[in-house]
C-alpha cells in the first residue's frame, strides 16, 4: 500500500469511529437546549400546579364514584338496620305473654291498688287523674316540659330564619295574609268562641271529677284561640296573648306543678303525713293538688298548641 491509499485508508477508518471529518451531506441533528434551572418562583408555581391537579382529580372522582358509593353504602347501611330492628321487635313480640292472661306482668297488684284505694289516697272521683297526676305526676311532668321545650325551640328556630326569610309563604300564611273579613265566620265565631272556653275551662276544673283534665282541656282553649284568629286575625289575639304572655304563663305554670308536686313527693309520697287537704271525694275543691296541677297542665297545653298553629301559619305568636 502506497502513502496515498494508507492516507485515505486512515481517513475512512477515522471518518467510521466518529474522529474524522464528517460528509458534506450529513445532517447533524440540533443539540437540545441546556435545561436552566428552576427559580423559586417557578418551583412554587410547578408545585401548586401538580396540586391542584391532583385535588381536581380527587373531586372528579368523588363526583363519579363517591357519591355513587356512599348511596349505595347508605342504603345496605339502611336495610341492614330495618332489618334488625324487624327481628328484635319480632323476638320482643314472641317473648311477650299471652293477652289478657290474669298472669300477665300489667295485671299486677298496681292496678288492684289503684282501683280499690285510688280514691281514698288521691281524692280524685276520676281514677285516670289521680293516676295520671298523683301516682304518676312526674310522668305527666315531663310531658308538660317537653311540650313546652318544643314550642320554644320551633320559636328560636323561626326568630331566627326571619333575617333569611323570603316572599314564598306557606299556604296557611298567604290564607291569613289575603284574608278577607268574613261576617259569616266573625258572626259564627263570636258565638262558638264563649261556648268553646267555658267548654275547656270546665273539662279542666273537672279533671279530677270526671273524664278529662289538664291535656284535653287545653286543647279546647287553644281551639278558642285559633278561631280568634281565624275571624278576626292574629292581632286580635296578641292584644291578650303574645309570645311574652305565652312564656310567662308556661314558665310560671311549669314552675308552680314542679314545687308543688315536689312538696307532695317529700310528704305524701311512701306514706308520709301531708297536710294538704283531700277534701270530700266529689266536690270542686277536693283531690288536694290535683285541681292546681290540671290548671297548670292547661295552660302550658293551650298556649303551646296555639303557638305551634301561630308560629306555622305566620311565623310568629
Amino acid at each position: 500500500m502506497n502513502e496515498e491509499l494508507r492516507k485515505i485508508w486512515l481517513s475512512f477508518f477515522n471518518w467510521v469511529m466518529g474522529n474524522g471529518p464528517r460528509p458534506e451531506n450529513e445532517v447533524i441533528p440540533p443539540e437540545p437546549p441546556p435545561a436552566l434551572p428552576f427559580t423559586q418562583k417557578q418551583e412554587e408555581k410547578y408545585t401548586r400546579f401538580h396540586e391542584a391537579t391532583l385535588k381536581e382529580r380527587y373531586n372528579q372522582w368523588l363526583e363519579i364514584h363517591g357519591l355513587h358509593l356512599f348511596s349505595s353504602l347508605y342504603s345496605g347501611l339502611s336495610v341492614l338496620t330495618c332489618v334488625v330492628i324487624v327481628c328484635l321487635l319480632l323476638a320482643t313480640v314472641a317473648e311477650l305473654p299471652p293477652f289478657g292472661h290474669e298472669r300477665n306482668p300489667a295485671n299486677n297488684e298496681v292496678i288492684q291498688r289503684y282501683v280499690k284505694h285510688g280514691g281514698f289516697e288521691t281524692g280524685a272521683q276520676n281514677i285516670v287523674a289521680g293516676l295520671i297526676l298523683d301516682y304518676r305526676a312526674f310522668d305527666t311532668f315531663g310531658e308538660s316540659s317537653v311540650l313546652f321545650t318544643a314550642a320554644c325551640s320551633v320559636l328560636m328556630i323561626l326568630s331566627a330564619s326571619r333575617s333569611t326569610k323570603t316572599d314564598k309563604k306557606s299556604p296557611l300564611a298567604r290564607h291569613h295574609l289575603f284574608r278577607k273579613d268574613d261576617a259569616i265566620l266573625r258572626g259564627v265565631a263570636s258565638l262558638a268562641i264563649h261556648v268553646i272556653l267555658m267548654m275547656g275551662i270546665v273539662v279542666v276544673i273537672n279533671g279530677h271529677l270526671s273524664p278529662g283534665g289538664g291535656f284535653s282541656g287545653g286543647a279546647i282553649l287553644s281551639t278558642a284561640l285559633i278561631l280568634m284568629a281565624n275571624a278576626w286575625g292574629f292581632e286580635r289575639v296578641h292584644e291578650f296573648f303574645n309570645e311574652r304572655t305565652f312564656i310567662l304563663s308556661s314558665s310560671t305554670a311549669l314552675m308552680i306543678y314542679a314545687l308543688s308536686k315536689g312538696y307532695s313527693f317529700f310528704t305524701g309520697a311512701n306514706h308520709l303525713h301531708s297536710i294538704i287537704p283531700k277534701g270530700t271525694i266529689g266536690d270542686i275543691l277536693s283531690a288536694g293538688l290535683i285541681l292546681p296541677l290540671d290548671i297548670c297542665v292547661g295552660l302550658i297545653v293551650a298556649g303551646t298548641l296555639y303557638g305551634f298553629y301561630a308560629l306555622f301559619s305566620e311565623g310568629e305568636i
